[in-house]
């Protein structure tokens, strides 16, 4: 019994450590991570009215919770929810009766740099996709195995995943390479699980397709989205070692360390000892199709810095709708992570093994705490919320104040300084992105152009084209339609008078000011998003009856082991 909650309690104490600051009261605010206190559940969030769904369904679920939730407790419970359960779902997942080699793929999933990259940049919701993958592949062969309730476990896991688009795709692939086979429901299983899937996927399927935009990016972001190099060696071993984000401020600084890509090297030769163990402790059939996804899944994490690659994946985000989820190919590295996590475990239980025939069991269990400590001497800084880079502040009263203030009197809103992403004093000069779309309860105008560098990738949205016309002909922004303008003390161009002129100043605080446009009114009222809202629907209900399922099983299962005859509970 105590050997089953050993990788409980390292789960904790690894999820304790990553995020530390968040004992400290208040909100972390970073890049893409933006938790409010209450965020308002609206058409916007649902289906974005001209831009892409990147963060469709995710605005609309994080609305939902936040009804009954506070935003600070929220995010708490997401951020660890993630390390813990990608932990676990790890220790779970390897093929062995060995705790300590459980211990060793559980830190070796939830202390790499894919995930301290991610989590750096703020990107929460693919994360839930990280952690879910170990238990979506461990209900795939259960599936495969014929065991009851696998095949709920695995949509369960598939709909969490889908909280973004890109996590949803990860899953699709994952369940429609993992469930085909020879077994006795193939069929059926296969068409459920990938059909299901597809559904949980809806929303921002169908929003992609609602949206007034074409549904094409600029294809500048591959260059800019491409993996980078970390250190002397190079982009590819950046990848192969899990990292090789394209944003260099959300990478730790251990990752330039010249020995890193030797321990990289390392783990590589120990996953491939460990290889041969997984194939014979899974069906050889499951074992490929599990390979076959994790070097799918770096392939395409490296095609943009692969010869010619850079210039098909330009094609492919101007030419094809929604390609543009592919620019940044490194965050499709989840399955690769999670196949070097398993083999590496397996590669150091064989290590082990052949220490202990040569030495004595002392040196094997040596070799295995060192295992086991190894992503944390390589990758220090992601201790502590990434050397303190998550650091929780608290929201200005500013904010509050400007919320009441236009769901008093709803209409569109420009935030400015007219940028994606802003650095304010009162959150320690942390880039994050405008927070006024999600703290707002009213549609928000922000600039969608992604400047990376010296590069600016353009955005989609032509509601925020309209507006940088406005303000490059230095003409007033009440030309553009809108009610308010908020403007924000934060890094960036301050407005000029003329982009000011003839609005009302309706608040003045320390850190917002609020501007009315006393001529607006009031545009015609928007077709409300019902092929989107259907959408929703569908994933919900398909949800809802995972959930049901599941908890109707479980209640058989009591009711049938309280009717069980003495021998029959002691047979099970």
């Amino acid at each position: 019994m105590r050997e089953r909650l050993v990788p409980h309690g390292v789960a904790a104490a690894v999820t304790a450590v990553v995020l530390a600051p968040l004992a400290l009261p208040g909100y972390v605010l970073r890049y893409d991570m933006v938790f409010v206190p209450r965020q308002a559940l609206s058409w916007e969030a649902i289906a974005p009215a001209s831009a892409l769904p990147r963060a469709v369904p995710q605005d609309a679920v994080v609305a939902l919770a936040s009804q009954v939730v506070p935003g600070w407790l929220l995010q708490r419970l997401v951020l660890c929810a993630i390390v813990y359960l990608a932990a676990l779902g790890a220790a779970r997942l390897v093929p062995t009766d060995r705790v300590a080699v459980r211990v060793v793929a559980a830190v070796g999933y939830a202390w790499t740099p894919y995930l301290a990259e991610r989590l750096l940049v703020g990107q929460w919701g693919l994360l839930v996709a990280y952690a879910a993958l170990p238990w979506l592949v461990r209900a795939a062969l259960d599936v495969r195995a014929g065991r009851r309730g696998a095949l709920p476990r695995l949509l369960l896991a598939a709909a969490a995943s889908a909280i973004t688009p890109t996590g949803g795709v990860l899953a699709l692939v994952a369940v429609a390479v993992l469930l085909p086979g020879r077994y006795p429901t193939a069929v059926r299983s296969t068409s459920l699980g990938v059909g299901l899937t597809v559904l949980l996927n809806a929303p921002w399927l169908v929003a992609g397709l609602a949206s007034g935009d074409a549904g094409r990016s600029d294809p500048a972001g591959v260059v800019a989205f491409s993996a980078r190099a970390e250190n002397w060696a190079g982009p590819l071993v950046a990848l192969a070692g899990t990292g090789g984000i394209w944003n260099g401020q959300t990478t730790p600084a251990s990752r330039a360390v010249v020995l890193v890509p030797l321990a990289t090297a390392l783990l590589l030769a120990v996953a491939g000892y460990g290889v041969p163990l997984l194939r014979r402790r899974w069906p050889p059939s499951a074992a490929g199709r599990f390979g076959l996804l994790a070097a799918g899944s770096w392939l395409a994490a490296a095609l943009g810095v692969l010869p010619g690659g850079a210039d098909l994946l330009g094609w492919l985000v101007a030419t094809v709708p929604g390609a543009g989820l592919f620019r940044d190919g490194q965050k499709l590295l989840v399955p690769y992570a999670l196949a070097l996590a398993v083999t590496g475990a397996l590669g150091v239980e064989r290590i082990a093994d052949r220490l202990a025939a040569r030495f004595d069991a002392t040196t094997a269990a040596v070799a295995l705490v060192g295992a086991a400590l190894l992503p944390v001497a390589i990758l220090p800084d992601l201790a502590f919320g990434g050397a303190g880079r998550l650091r929780p502040v608290s929201w200005p009263q500013d904010w509050a104040t400007v919320a009441r203030l236009t769901a008093e009197r709803p209409g569109e809103v420009i935030s400015l300084p007219f940028q994606e992403y802003q650095s304010h004093p009162w959150n320690h000069g942390q880039v994050v992105i405008d927070p006024a779309p999600r703290y707002l309860a009213v549609p928000v105008l922000i600039d969608d152009t992604l400047r990376v560098g010296g590069l600016a990738v353009a955005g989609e949205d032509p509601r925020a084209a309209r507006v940088r016309e406005v303000l490059a002909a230095g003409a007033p922004l009440s030309a553009t339609g809108v009610r308010w303008v908020l403007v924000q003390r934060a890094a960036g161009p301050a407005p000029a008078p003329a982009a000011l002129a003839g609005l009302r100043t309706v608040h003045a605080g320390p850190e917002l000011t609020l501007y009315e446009s006393p001529h607006w009114s009031p545009p015609p009222a928007p077709a409300r998003p019902g092929p989107v809202g259907l959408a929703h629907l569908l994933a919900g209900t398909v949800v809802l009856g995972i959930v049901f399922s599941g908890a109707a099983r479980g209640r058989y299962r009591v009711v049938a082991s309280r009717h069980a005859s003495p021998a029959e509970g002691e047979g099970g």
